[in-house]
């Protein structure tokens, strides 16, 4: 206990044996098959961030080999290595090429973040796969299987890693809050599950900073650590772009910024979500998706937030002379 005490939680409750991933059974039993039948095929793990891809891989070592082989029989290269083409020729060839005396089977190289591997490289690992199959296996791991070379793709067997579901991650998040005595709420919960999206290790991250901050874990305190608006402010905004003027509206939603330090970003993605609940003609909710997609594409390119602001609240103003049209329209 004392050497997993400093851990950063997402790696002190990494799955150790396959059997305790919480998700995608049907890949974990199939791959199970394989290491039972000693059939292990060339892997091609693919999904979004925190899904589970790289614990899978390495619970999948630590079944085939013991603590004493692991060193000397798996390679595990990271987006923070170079895997060039240097890499792939001169790193990877030499350990996919050379035979262990004291152990038989194959060696397993892992390369996390292969999406980042240039094509080069990847043309270059396609050749070393295919002429050290017989005593070496590959598994290959990243988040666009789109970035990945039809002729590796070709040469493993994919499996696809979705983002996992809420039945799946609070029973786990359960396990880890009853393990380090943190007090959670109800709706503390929820605002985990909503900012995690799907990913696991951004849950245990948000839940770990959260209590390391707050005695208490609960919705206020989950979203004022990750710095995201809170529900009960996107109303606010929301009431504020629908009914004030542009002047008021927009030194509303500015001092709040400022005050609670929040991104465009984030209250653009709330205030999406908020729309689609918000009763309107169609028309106007379409200008209004329309628009905002538009700031949010200017804000990715690095636009100056306050000018975009301005536009947000320009669109609402627009949204509401369309509304006012429309009902004049209709009892003319």
């Amino acid at each position: 206990m004392s050497k997993t005490r400093n851990l950063p939680w997402v790696e002190k409750y990494r799955p150790e044996q396959l059997n305790d991933l919480i998700s995608h059974t049907d890949i974990v039993s199939t791959i199970t098959q394989f290491i039972k039948e000693d059939r292990l095929p060339h892997l091609l793990l693919y999904g979004p961030p925190g899904t589970g891809k790289t614990s899978t891989i390495l619970a999948v070592a630590k079944q085939i080999y013991s603590p004493k082989e692991f060193s000397s029989m798996v390679l595990e290269l990271n987006a923070s290595d170079d895997r060039g083409i240097g890499i792939v020729r001169g790193q990877v060839l030499n350990f996919a090429s050379t035979r262990t005396i004291f152990k038989s089977g194959f060696k397993l190289v892992i390369l996390d973040e292969a999406d980042a591997m240039t094509k080069d490289a990847q043309n270059a690992l396609r050749r070393v796969i295919e002429k050290f199959t017989e005593n070496t296996r590959f598994c290959i791991i990243c988040n666009y299987l789109s970035k990945i070379i039809p002729a590796l793709q070709s040469r493993c067997t994919r499996f696809r890693f979705g983002p996992l579901k809420t039945t799946q991650m609070v029973p786990r998040l359960q396990h880890v809050i009853a393990e380090e005595s943190v007090t959670v709420t109800e709706a503390g919960m929820k605002a985990l599950i909503t900012l995690a999206n799907g990913d696991m290790r951004r849950a245990l991250n948000i839940l770990q900073s959260t209590s390391m901050a707050y005695d208490l874990v609960d919705e206020d305190s989950v979203y004022n650590c990750v710095g995201h608006p809170l529900r009960q402010d996107i109303e606010n905004i929301v009431n504020w772009l629908l009914n004030e003027s542009f002047c008021k509206a927009y030194n509303n939603i500015l001092e709040m910024k400022t005050a609670k330090g929040l991104a465009l970003q984030d209250i653009l993605s709330e205030v999406h979500t908020y729309i689609h609940r918000v009763d309107m003609p169609v028309k106007v909710q379409i200008h209004l998706l329309i628009k905002m997609a538009e700031i949010e594409h200017r804000l990715a390119s690095g636009t100056n937030e306050r000018i975009q602001l301005s536009a947000l609240v320009a669109s609402f103003q627009t949204a509401r002379e369309l509304v006012c049209h429309d009902s004049l329209r209709v009892s003319s």
